[in-house]
């Protein structure tokens, strides 16, 4: 059985390019257009892997991933960011919300600047989850 991912990005073109990329190589692609959509799905039925944009509006990523990693039920849930914001900025970002809310979030399970580059998120989404 095909590995379900959830790809969550605000930009049409972008979440396209992954979820065909995705399935012409066997994996079952779910997407959502923000993190609240994104999150509707993870609670729905939670995916083998979420690959997420972080700067989106309605609910942004960084609000997305916390939800994620900080809940018991879904913090397994290998995420692979893929963002225009430079992963120092990301990072750094969670450590500001990490002071203001007393909670320690791990570092993504990946990370890749846009544009993705093809061969680059298959070997993450094959590193975190297998073929």
């Amino acid at each position: 059985m095909a590995k379900k991912i959830l790809v969550v990005d605000d930009e049409m073109d972008l979440r396209t390019f992954i979820s065909t990329l995705l399935e012409s190589n066997g994996y079952k692609v779910t997407v959502a257009e923000n993190g609240e959509a994104g999150m509707a799905k993870v609670r729905e039925k939670p995916p083998a892997m979420i690959t997420l944009d972080v700067m989106m509006p309605k609910e942004s990523g960084i609000k997305m991933y916390r939800d994620i990693k900080t809940d018991d039920n879904y913090k397994d849930i290998p995420v692979l960011v893929i963002s225009g914001l430079a992963k120092k900025t990301f990072l750094h970002s969670q450590r500001v919300l990490d002071r203001f809310k007393n909670q320690v979030v791990p570092e993504p399970d990946g990370y890749i600047e846009k544009p993705p580059e093809p061969e680059e998120l298959l070997a993450e989404v094959r590193r975190l989850i297998g073929a």
